[in-house]
Parts: C-alpha cells; structure tokens; sequence
C-alpha cells in the first residue's frame, strides 16, 4: 500500500495505468483532498457505461 501523503489543492482529475495493469483515477473532492480509485480493464469499462447512462447530451 502506498503512503498516505498529504495534499495541497485539488488539481485536475487524473487516471493512469499502472505498470501491473490498474487504472488509478485521482478526482479531487470539495474542501480539499482526492479520492483515489484503482480499478482493472472490466471495471473501468463498467464505470464508463455507468457515466455515459447519466451524461446529458
């Protein structure tokens, strides 16, 4: 597990794949800090199709 560090700001919201294969999204939360999910290839497409059924076009 990786240390817990201490942020300052929110920044933008990220995702990357990590060399083992996960896909870590880092979105920044109201009043400060992130919420930092790992989710694999089948999850990722999951969430996807969940926020694509929500988006307005």
């Amino acid at each position: 597990m990786a240390a817990m560090k201490p942020r300052t700001g929110d920044g933008p919201m990220e995702a990357e794949r990590e060399p083992r294969g996960l896909i870590v999204l880092r979105v920044p939360l109201e009043g400060g800090g992130r919420l930092v999910v790992s989710v694999n290839e089948t999850e990722a497409k999951e969430l996807h199709a969940v926020l694509q059924g929500v988006i307005k076009k």
